[in-house]
């Protein structure tokens, strides 16, 4: 695994910024990793491409295009990406850190705020300067200020029986036994799963698993495979069933999110 470095040099241990906010992108290699860290500033972290994950203790953040993942300061945690990605990260300041949220989560990405990363990430440099820029970067910290907030995209449990279950559709997500075979899996009922699933994870077994396959979904997409291959290694019946999954999710079509992913990296290179 590649052990990733910042490219806009600050040291870790600084206690804080050479400016109020700052901006910086990389592309990162398949299996990269940014160890076990902590800095004095917030962090906000956006993926263009592939799907940046953060793991904060026990708990796992992941952030597909819609999201992006904030980090308040003294947190520490492991960056990492399972694929190959291009990212970004708004550093910001401890004392402008107060509109934000008090601990890790999701925040919901706008057009605007896409729009200030996309803008931010064509500059020469990679790291903003002058006026007009900081004006950009306090454009964009007041927009996450207002995001709403979605925790983590794919939450995780501490519950040893709802873990079981979550790996085994981690491991194979196009496993399709229904809610009653996968408690029988794990020892327990289909009532207890349920109710263990809205505590823990906020939504549906269902619905985390539709989360989890436009996951893995989008790093294959990406690569080029065809939507009927995915469709069929995701456990789906027919590509139409996948494509109404993946739009009712993402509000775009795979075909049309890869041609996305796809200009843009042509636009940014």
């Amino acid at each position: 695994m590649p052990i990733l470095r910042p490219k806009l040099e600050i040291p870790i241990s600084s206690p804080s910024l050479p400016a109020p906010l700052m901006f910086r992108s990389a592309h990162v290699p398949a299996e990269g990793v940014y160890p076990l860290h902590q800095h004095a500033w917030g962090e906000f972290v956006y993926s263009f491409s592939g799907v940046m994950e953060v793991k904060v203790a026990e708990h796992h953040f992941l952030a597909p295009p819609q999201y992006g993942l904030w980090l308040p300061p003294d947190l520490q945690h492991v960056g990492l990406n399972r694929k190959e990605a291009h990212h970004c990260s708004l550093y910001v300041s401890r004392p402008l850190c107060g509109a934000l949220p008090a601990t890790p989560c999701a925040l919901t990405v706008s057009p605007l705020v896409r729009a200030l990363l996309e803008h931010l990430r064509q500059l020469p440099t990679g790291a903003p300067n002058g006026e007009e820029d900081a004006r950009l970067l306090q454009v964009l910290l007041d927009q996450l200020a207002v995001s709403p907030r979605a925790g983590s995209y794919l939450p995780s449990s501490e519950d040893p029986q709802l873990a079981a279950v979550l790996r085994l559709l981690q491991t194979n997500p196009g496993d399709n036994r229904a809610l009653p075979e996968l408690a029988h899996a794990v020892h327990t009922t289909e009532r207890t799963l349920t109710r263990r699933c809205q505590r823990d994870l906020g939504m549906s077994l269902a619905e985390w698993r539709q989360r989890l396959r436009v996951v893995r979904a989008m790093p294959l997409l990406e690569a080029g495979q065809t939507v009927e291959t995915i469709a069929l290694d995701l456990g789906y019946g027919s590509a139409s069933a996948f494509i109404s999954m993946f739009k009712k999710l993402m509000g775009t079509t795979p075909d049309e999110y890869r041609k996305g992913v796809v200009g843009k990296a042509a636009a940014g290179a």
